[in-house]
């Protein structure tokens, strides 16, 4: 009868073929190939502020990041835009679409955010 082993080299199967290096590489190439096209896509929209693109390399994953130092869900806002809100005359301002940076970047399914 056949034997399964559940881990490679003391660790999960999958996490063992994630750090190989050929898939490292591939990993590396895809997220700069994603960061350079969302630093495109935001400069298309960058008039002023903070917002930039960043690249992020964890033990396994590598991340695309939409930065703004603003703090205030600047980056969420700018990537699934916002609600508008009432000022003090009652009128609406404030709200705008989102600009999907990451989602187009990726090529991902564009989805409204949660309330």
């Amino acid at each position: 009868m056949a034997e399964v082993f559940r881990g490679f080299n003391g660790m999960k199967f999958e996490k063992a073929l994630a750090v190989e290096p050929g898939v490292q590489e591939g990993l590396a190439e895809v997220t700069l190939e994603v960061a350079g096209k969302a630093e495109a896509l935001l400069a298309e929209h960058h008039h002023d502020g903070d917002a930039q693109i960043d690249v992020e390399v964890g033990d396994v994953d590598h991340y695309v990041v939409l930065s703004d130092e603003r703090g205030q869900l600047a980056a969420l806002s700018i990537e699934f835009g916002r609600e508008p809100h009432e000022n003090e005359d009652g009128e609406l301002v404030g709200g705008m679409e989102g600009l999907y940076i990451l989602h187009r970047a990726a090529h991902l399914k564009k989805r409204r955010k949660r309330k």
